[in-house]
């Protein structure tokens, strides 16, 4: 049976309590930013589309 503090730390000492912290804090993914982008692209690209 594992200890609070090996659920907490792995084998090389990092906090995962922690890193999950930072993670949340740390703002956009790189995943959540692409698609920003493509939404952002897709509607200039659809405002620049001439009326037929």
């Amino acid at each position: 049976m594992m200890s609070a503090d090996q659920d907490r730390f792995t084998s090389a000492g990092t906090d995962i309590e922690e890193v999950k912290k930072l993670n949340a804090e740390s703002g956009l993914t790189y995943n959540e930013v692409e698609e920003l982008l493509a939404r952002q692209y897709q509607k200039e690209k659809l405002e620049q589309k001439p009326d037929l």
